[in-house]
């Protein structure tokens, strides 16, 4: 085999290690980049963030549009402006609220106050404030064991779903424990509050909550009947086959079914230890000389900067010693960098989708324009995977409320005229068209969608189903009242 070289020009894309820690924050949520930030500020020396003592920086708006500075927190306004600029000794990053410089922040006075941060108080878990109740009954210690048994078989709900007989057999034998020993400590926890707490199913536990009532609470005794042995047909909304049940007429019914409505089918819930996650708005939009405009959001933008200290080691001792700070002061920069151009990307591609959905901050729901992420991309000259990486889990603030990005983005269903509508503003008509009707009445979904048809959007009966079912409405049978 005879041995040649041959010389052959090919391209190719390689992704750097900033490229690649460019796209991975591109895609992190506002949480996820603190984070992330977080580990960042542990390992790297030569980045912290800066100590508050300048002034906020604001975000700037895209070209051509009217400046205006944004609120701190949504729920307040600043018609001031103030701006900074961001800038390294390898060239200049305009992106808002980050600076790269060589000032050190002001120290701390030892003789001022500690400000102490305020925690709040644990909430008492359902095990603890029913134990704490246990230990001031009167029944046995042998009981009290058994309860206690019970009580930490109980679901986040206050449910005791784990059979009974199933318990006695995982007891060691030697205890000479029986179902009927359960049965009485069952009777015990039932009797503690929250009332319905130690329910095995959702007829008992409502059944508990009524006994708990004074005999004379009107249509108390109905409504026994009904959770006790005619919950099904509630649920079914079957009123027709619950009066004969009763023997009552429709005010009466009525009565019963607000009074079970009123009771709790989750007495545990209140309970439970799950910690409440708010969301920090990326972007806010608001409404300026009749020009809706996004602007960031000062409060979800970390600002970062170059550790003075280090630096200035760095300036006056660049041999061979010292590479790894000067290694870590590349990172520290390429991170400002990429976080900058972060914001950057999210601010552009929420003002774009502002420009195309101002009839949604006009008009709500109703006005929402079909978009896709595509239409986006081409505007701004983006990839549509980069789009797709700034709408997700990112938030914008509105007048309207707080939604995610992606929520701006729809299919489309063809209207009679040629044109398209949203499917966001069909959820929207579809909800107004349930919330209108006649309860005893319901609309059907076919006549849901002869209505739409009338209005000129053209949507079969499966599609108003699936649109509805997205938006939790309970179909015909279960939207029917007295």
């Amino acid at each position: 085999m005879k041995h040649s070289l041959q010389l052959r020009l090919s391209q190719h894309l390689t992704l750097t290690p900033q490229l690649q820690q460019s796209i991975r924050l591109l895609q992190l949520s506002t949480l996820e980049l603190n984070q992330e930030i977080e580990k960042f500020l542990q390992d790297n020396p030569l980045l912290e963030r800066e100590d508050g003592l300048r002034e906020e920086t604001v975000a700037a708006l895209p070209p051509g549009s009217t400046e205006f500075t944004t609120p701190a927190t949504p729920t307040t306004t600043n018609e001031s402006e103030a701006d900074t600029t961001a800038s390294d000794t390898h060239g200049s990053a305009d992106a808002p609220g980050f600076e790269e410089d060589y000032s050190h922040g002001g120290t701390r006075d030892d003789n001022d106050e500690a400000e102490y941060p305020q925690v709040a108080a644990e909430t008492q878990s359902l095990r603890e404030y029913l134990i704490s109740q246990l230990s001031l009954t009167q029944i046995t210690e042998h009981d009290q064991k058994l309860v206690t048994l019970l009580i930490d078989s109980l679901d986040d709900d206050g449910y005791l779903h784990q059979d009974l007989a199933e318990l006695v057999e995982i007891l060691p034998p030697e205890l000479d424990i029986e179902v009927d020993d359960l049965l009485v400590a069952l009777r015990h926890l039932q009797n503690l509050d929250p009332p319905g707490v130690g329910a095995r199913n959702l007829g008992e536990c409502l059944k508990l909550q009524l006994e708990t009532q004074p005999a004379a609470t009107p249509y108390r005794a109905q409504a026994l009947e009904i959770v006790s042995h005619h919950l099904d047909v509630l649920a079914a909304r079957d009123f027709t086959k619950l009066k004969k049940i009763l023997h009552c007429e429709d005010a009466v019914l009525r009565g019963v079914k607000n009074l079970i409505t009123s009771l709790n089918p989750r007495p545990g819930a209140s309970y439970s230890s799950g910690d409440t996650r708010y969301i920090v708005p990326d972007v806010i939009v608001k409404k300026l000389k009749g020009v809706w405009l996004a602007a960031l959001n000062p409060e979800a933008m970390p600002k970062l900067r170059i550790n003075r200290l280090y630096a200035d080691i760095l300036q006056r001792n660049r041999d061979a010693g010292h590479q790894q700070l000067a290694g870590q002061l590349q990172e520290a920069r390429w991170l400002i960098k990429n976080v900058q151009q972060r914001f950057d990307t999210i601010l552009r591609v929420s003002q774009a989708i502002v420009d195309r959905q101002r009839h949604f901050f006009e008009h709500g729901e109703v006005a929402m324009r079909p978009l896709v992420l595509r239409e986006i991309a081409d505007t701004l000259d983006l990839h549509e995977s980069t789009v797709s990486r700034v709408t997700t889990q990112k938030f914008m603030f509105t007048p309207r409320g707080i939604f995610e990005l992606k929520y701006f983005f729809g299919s489309h269903v063809t209207t009679e005229t040629g044109g398209s509508a949203s499917s966001t503003a069909i959820r929207a008509l579809i909800k107004q068209l349930v919330s209108a009707e006649n309860g005893k009445k319901p609309l059907s979904d076919s006549q849901i969608s002869e209505i739409l048809g009338q209005q000129g959007i053209v949507v079969a009966r499966r599609t108003v189903a699936k649109y509805r079912e997205s938006m939790q409405i309970l179909p015909l049978n279960l939207r029917k009242s007295l």
